[in-house]
């Protein structure tokens, strides 16, 4: 019977987040917005540091159970907010990426479906990503995947950026911040 309320419970938040994503990135984008000043860079060391296993497990070990959930908390609320940031500048470099395979540049059009794919992996990963933050919000003693997140967004960085250079070498295209 607990069993079936705690799946209950969880999937219905699953369902909340899943839609308040769907109405979130169906209206973060106006069409004629400067997409390039939308995104949002990201202390890429920072987030790595969150999502360190080995951090967690010296926090663990060196603080009382009750104080640990509460750091783990905290940590947790920061994660999704480096996530959700990551997702947004995914979903601003596939409208970039679009508009770019328009080109009749054979290099700008490879890239940016070099681009959009590496956005769009990293949308999705953002997403389950969201969900199992959410999850261990409630279990904090739960497992993080978040590092798919990471790394996807180094691939992403480097796709904007070489992107960037095809097209405007002139203008930087940076998505973390030094």
């Amino acid at each position: 019977m607990t069993l079936a309320i705690v799946i209950v419970i969880a999937a219905v938040l699953a369902l909340v987040l899943i839609l308040r994503i769907a109405v979130s990135r169906s209206l973060q984008i106006s069409a004629g917005a400067n997409l390039l000043a939308q995104i949002q860079p990201i202390d890429v060391e920072a987030f790595r540091n969150l999502v360190n296993p080995a951090e967690d497990a010296f926090l663990r070990r060196r603080l009382p159970a009750s104080r640990f959930r509460q750091v783990r908390r905290a940590r947790l609320r920061a994660t999704s907010a480096y996530v959700r940031a990551a997702g947004k500048n995914a979903t601003v470099l596939v409208r970039i990426g679009e508009a770019a395979l328009a080109t009749g540049d054979l290099r700008i059009a490879n890239a940016a479906r070099v681009l959009v794919n590496d956005a769009l992996m990293l949308r999705r990963n953002a997403t389950f990503a969201l969900i199992g933050i959410h999850m261990a919000l409630a279990w904090p003693n739960s497992g993080l995947a978040a590092v798919p997140v990471i790394d996807g967004y180094g691939r992403l960085s480097s796709s904007a950026m070489l992107l960037g250079r095809l097209q405007n070498p002139a203008i930087p295209v940076r998505l973390a911040a030094h």
